[in-house]
């Protein structure tokens, strides 16, 4: 009969690794966190509302200042974020910069007519032009979806949200 040693071996490779980049990652939490502190208690509330609109970005700047503290001490413990395996993406492969630029173009396109077409109009053209640019060639579907969406997320703003995005150019129509 043999035996197995079960003990494990642990090697002994000294201070644990650093990874630096975490700590600025840490410090622009710290930042943003602490100037969204620092703006919420700027607001301006009346006295009738006890919650008021201060609530939610003291929430989020608290919680980005834990964030922050949890990572510089993750990151002085020595853990290390695990890089990308690849699964299902080539890491050889080069950016499609090809692609990227007409998404900016669409992009540009729907911040200048916004104001003039409409959401309705724009968002449709967004979804429709997004989905071309990423391969889609199915344009008719796109551009039906794409309105559909629209309206309805412009319909969900004004009405259920109370928040009136522009209408365009179909202002009356909506």
């Amino acid at each position: 009969m043999s035996t197995i040693d079960t003990t494990p071996s642990v090697p002994d490779t000294g201070p644990p690794r650093q990874d630096r980049a975490q700590y600025g990652l840490a410090a622009l939490l710290a930042v943003v966190g602490a100037f969204t502190v620092y703006d919420a208690s700027t607001l301006e509330v009346g006295f009738a509302d006890p919650v008021g609109p201060r609530l939610f970005p003291y929430v989020v700047g608290a919680a980005l200042l834990v964030l922050a503290v949890l990572l510089v001490v993750a990151t002085a413990r020595g853990d290390v974020a695990e890089p990308e395996g690849g699964e299902d993406v080539d890491l050889s492969a080069k950016p499609d910069w090809v692609t990227v630029t007409k998404l900016v173009g669409v992009i540009v396109f729907v911040i200048a007519t916004v104001s003039w077409l409409g959401w309705a109009i724009s968002g449709a053209a967004l979804f429709a032009a997004s989905a071309w640019c990423l391969g889609s060639r199915t344009p008719w579907r796109d551009g039906l979806v794409g309105l559909v969406l629209a309206v309805a997320s412009w319909y969900a703003f004004y009405v259920g949200l109370g928040i009136p995005l522009t209408p365009g150019v179909l202002d009356g129509v909506l």
